[in-house]
């Protein structure tokens, strides 16, 4: 067989792309030397697979780190090749380090709801609402969908937000902390007790009134801001408790998904529904077969909305169905995918003279397109979709929300709203349901054998995530918007989430921070 092989035989490059053809078997290469760093004794040949070796990079290399990259040099040093003396480096880096922060969501959220809270009771008060409740009307033919900007955000733009929830759950249940049953059972333990005593707590208290539909708004966790909250400890908080932290509030969203598809759902159009149901087929049906394209799931998944906004069941269902049928497996083995990139980066090397750019070569174009489609098989589209619309919920579809919904004219009828019922209740169940829902389904999993208190964390950890666990806010507030429309229920109910978001945040933290000095 001629050693002329071409990467398009082996199915490495795009069709119409020019061949690059093997010039003869390589030499042997000599065993890489010892090199000096700090990264360099864990750097595999698969490091460059994992999402984390960028901020390595930049953390191990801080002079050679822009976009870099970990390779050996001749002299058997590694070094990390960059794009050299890009000024816009320097303006972005500060903006990419604050999004890195896990804080950064929760600051931003904070933010946003200080803002609309600030506007609402503004003398400018009157623009808030009239933004808000501005008309935008999108058609085709004579076709068209009018909605304001506020059912736009939390029909729209919170799908996409259930769709990142259900990724993560997705992601959970197949490799993370709920994937075993001994693993799962304490944050399942103490989300179940997090979410019935606080809605016991409410419905006890709006027993017979107009308030009682709001009994599932203390049910949820804000996963964002209560991992902020944990991250503002730094090294102090363990591992093991942002982990069940994690988990109990993914856990909690699925409580809250289920809760709003079976409680707060207006009359069903099952005409509508049918063709979601066709749509959600033809989605696992892509997924059996093997597509692989994040854009077909993408579309097929605004159809799926589409069907339920008009069905009557909450559209932003449509957003944790569309997560289920995300393929989860990689199109290519790890140890294919070293070969491939083995072989293309060789092809890479020889077909040029050391400094030769890409532009005028198309054997070097070749290979890049090459490498890259390997990199994009390798990649589960799970992975790719939540990693690319992550970045986008915390730092806009979120802030968002609380920009839209967070603004509450107290004007002279605060003091009424401090003590109305659903005010009240909503306090009650945050504060006090979840402190002692979590800490109580945690001890009676652990007590009865079935579940284990992780080495590294306390009983006063546990107790503090009971409070982180009272930062109720997005999901609270969507669960007010489906409750009460508006009126001044809906108020009371956010002034309650806002206050008890507060408290359980405050107090939260401060018992955290000293079971972590304490240890």
């Amino acid at each position: 067989m001629s050693s002329r092989v071409s990467l398009r035989r082996h199915g490495y490059v795009h069709d119409g792309r020019k061949r690059l053809h093997d010039k003869g078997p390589r030499a042997a290469r000599p065993a890489p030397k010892k090199t000096r760093g700090p990264a360099d004794r864990e750097w595999r040949p698969d490091a460059l697979l994992s999402s984390r070796a960028f901020t390595r990079t930049r953390t191990d290399y801080p002079a050679e780190n822009i976009g870099g990259a970990p390779c050996s040099s001749p002299e058997g040093r590694t070094r990390y090749v960059s794009p050299e003396g890009r000024p816009v480096e320097r303006i972005v880096r500060p903006f990419q380090d604050f999004t890195r922060k896990q804080s950064s969501g929760g600051i931003l959220l904070v933010a946003a709801a200080t803002i609309a809270l600030a506007w609402a009771n503004s003398p400018w008060g009157e623009s808030y609402a009239a933004l808000w409740h501005t008309k935008l009307t999108v058609g085709l033919g004579d076709y068209s969908l009018s909605k304001d900007l506020t059912h736009w955000i939390n029909d729209g733009l919170m799908a996409v937000f259930f769709l990142v929830v259900g990724l993560e759950i997705k992601r959970e249940i197949l490799v993370g902390e709920l994937s075993s049953l001994r693993g799962a059972a304490l944050p399942v333990a103490a989300a179940l007790g997090g979410a019935v005593l606080p809605a016991a707590i409410y419905a006890a208290i709006n027993a017979g009134t107009e308030g009682a539909a709001g009994w599932g708004i203390p049910m949820a966790t804000d996963i964002a801001f209560a991992l902020g909250v944990l991250a503002l400890l730094g090294e102090r908080a363990p591992v093991a408790l942002k982990v069940f932290l994690t988990a109990l509030a993914i856990v909690d969203d699925i409580v809250a998904v289920l809760v709003i598809a079976l409680f707060y759902t207006a009359e069903i159009s099952w005409g509508a529904l049918g063709f979601a149901a066709l749509f959600l087929v033809a989605l696992i049906v892509a997924n059996l077969i093997g597509v692989g394209r994040t854009l077909v799931y993408a579309l097929l998944g605004i159809g799926l909305w589409l069907a339920f906004l008009l069905s009557g069941v909450h559209a932003t269902i449509a957003g944790v169905l569309l997560a289920f049928t995300v393929p989860v497996r990689s199109f290519i083995a790890p140890k294919a995918f070293l070969e491939r990139g083995r072989y293309v980066l060789d092809r890479f090397e020889q077909s040029g003279e050391k400094g030769d750019g890409v532009l005028a070569n198309e054997d070097r174009q070749a290979a890049l397109h090459a490498l890259n489609r390997a990199a994009y098989e390798l990649e589960p589209p799970l992975h790719e979709l939540e990693h690319a619309l992550h970045p986008w919920v915390i730092f806009a579809v979120m802030p968002l929300f609380a920009l839209a919904n967070a603004g509450v004219a107290l004007g002279g009828g605060a003091a009424e709203a401090l003590t109305s019922p659903v005010t009240l209740g909503i306090v009650a169940g945050l504060i006090l349901g979840k402190q002692i829902g979590v800490t109580l389904f945690a001890w009676l999993a652990v007590r009865s054998g079935v579940s284990e208190l992780p080495r590294s964390i306390s009983w006063r950890h546990i107790y503090g995530a009971g409070w982180l666990a009272g930062i109720g806010f997005t999901m609270s507030l969507f669960i007010t918007d489906l409750a009460f429309p508006n009126g001044a229920l809906a108020d009371a109910a956010k002034l309650g989430i806002l206050a008890a978001s507060l408290i359980a945040g405050v107090v939260g933290w401060t018992i955290l921070r000293g079971a972590s000095t304490s240890r």
